[in-house]
């Protein structure tokens, strides 16, 4: 078995602190915080709205909290690659549409049912893309 371990760059400013921790089951481990292109791990970065939102690549690893109506659409320029997942909030008193534009499927895990899909007052759902333009949702469904 060949081990192989690449490291462009380490840098350490804090004195006696450990770093970073590789074993030989590969896993990893560190005594500080863990980032990547779309900000710290375990995070989920926030975006707001009030109005009906077009779910964008850039809405990837983020959940979005929606206070107003109109609700959220997936439609065929989403762009999501599969494993890319969007957690949706409805922070209102009233229920808001996941609205399945033309070209695009999203089934409900509950029941595998498709088209638009009703968000419960204060409820929250994930989105996660299987395939080009196909989403699953699971969460609080009307």
């Amino acid at each position: 078995m060949t081990s192989r371990l690449v490291v462009n760059s380490i840098r350490h400013t804090a004195a006696s602190v450990d770093g970073i921790t590789l074993d030989s089951s590969g896993n990893f481990s560190t005594g500080g915080t863990v980032t990547d292109s779309k900000g710290e791990l375990r995070n989920l970065p926030q975006v707001t709205t009030s109005s009906n939102l077009v779910i964008v690549t850039s809405h990837a690893g983020k959940h979005i909290l929606h206070s107003g109506t109109g609700g959220w659409t997936i439609n065929t320029s989403t762009g999501f690659s599969i494993g890319d997942m969007v957690t949706l909030i409805n922070n209102t008193g009233s229920a808001q549409t996941l609205f399945q534009a033309s070209g695009v499927t999203i089934y409900d895990t509950t029941d595998g049912a498709t088209g638009d899909h009703s968000v419960k007052a204060r409820g929250m759902v994930t989105a996660i893309c299987t395939a080009s333009n196909v989403f699953y949702v699971s969460g609080n469904i009307a």
